[in-house]
């Protein structure tokens, strides 16, 4: 077993909470777990490395002892055949109660003094008990809440009230009043400083981070400051070119589509996307053009397209790679 630090071996700082620990080993257990890996050992020896430093540093008392003393700290006394007792921590290390004892007495000093290091340590042969270390202050856990806000919401900004359950220091469920300023994206998070669970020992509190999640315009999609919208247009408008008025949020405008415009084309109106902000300025609203070819043709029309045709004489695949295949 590999003697690697415990918070090396979850990836966390030795500063995280445990809610951040807890993930971390969710994570490697999921990617490295026996079931997921058949026949892989250095998978199975990832998973069995994540399982210690887990049992360690998600019990708190076990984790102050491995702060303190290392692994040594958080082994387990074992009595062999023959009665002989022995302390054992990471990797198979081990070492008998006698050389234990010979081991502290190298300390120096009389027998009080190398009896306080081994009973702080061991508490005696074979009863270990914490060690007698005052925690410093630590930073409280971080809190993410989910908001769902409509497109309006979003856009323009708005105040909400989230109810939060109880933070940890038994305080109960709180209600806070929340400013969403405008322009945010689906997915985006807004930190809230000291806002999450509360530190230990005169440390910080943790921060609450609100995950947005905005529900989808009725006609307009939207790519950072961009919105597009989806243009039809009759066969003849594309070819012979014209003027449709178009919604934005602004309300509707005039749109000139040119003469000969192709299927897929996006036509920009300026400015009329998300608005600006102080932070960033407005962006754009893209018309995609979709042309829209009659599905039933009357014989009149069935000749006068077939007379077009004719006229036109048009090659639209002439000089593509593969049409001369």
């Amino acid at each position: 077993m590999s003697h690697r630090d415990y918070y090396d071996i979850l990836g966390v700082s030795r500063s995280a909470s445990a809610d951040e620990i807890k993930r971390a080993y969710r994570k490697l257990a999921k990617q490295h777990h026996p079931d997921r890996n058949p026949g892989n050992p250095e998978a199975e020896t990832k998973f069995k490395e994540a399982q210690s430093a887990y049992s360690v540093l998600s019990d708190a008392q076990k984790r102050a002892e491995y702060d303190q003393f290392g692994r040594a700290g958080v082994g387990d006394w074992q009595q062999r055949q023959g009665g002989q007792r022995v302390y054992s921590w990471g990797g198979g290390s081990q070492i008998n109660s006698e050389d234990l004892e010979d081991l502290f007495s190298a300390f120096g000093g009389g027998g009080g003094q190398q009896a306080s290091v081994f009973e702080q340590f061991f508490g005696g042969r074979g009863q270990r008990r914490a060690p007698r270390r005052r925690a410093g202050p630590a930073r409280g856990g971080d809190v993410e809440h989910a908001v769902r806000l409509t497109f309006d919401q979003a856009l323009h900004g708005t105040k909400i009230e989230l109810r939060l359950t109880d933070k940890g220091n038994g305080s109960g469920p709180q209600t806070l009043t929340v400013t969403v300023p405008p322009g945010v994206d689906d997915g985006q998070r807004i930190r809230l400083r000291g806002k999450g669970r509360p530190g230990s020992h005169g440390g910080p509190a943790g921060d609450l981070f609100l995950v947005c999640s905005v529900a989808p315009h009725p006609y307009l999609r939207r790519a950072g400051r961009d919105l597009f919208l989806d243009l039809p247009i009759s066969l003849t408008e594309a070819a012979l070119g014209t003027t449709i008025e178009v919604p934005t949020l602004d309300g509707r405008v005039s749109l000139k589509i040119p003469p000969g415009t192709p299927g897929g084309s996006k036509l920009r109106l300026r400015g009329k996307g998300i608005p600006a902000n102080r932070h960033r300025s407005a962006g754009d609203l893209y018309a995609v053009i979709k042309i829209v070819a009659p599905k039933q043709l009357t014989e009149k029309q069935q000749e006068l397209f077939e007379q077009l045709a004719d006229e036109l004489d048009a090659h639209p695949r002439q000089g593509l790679p593969w049409s001369q295949e």
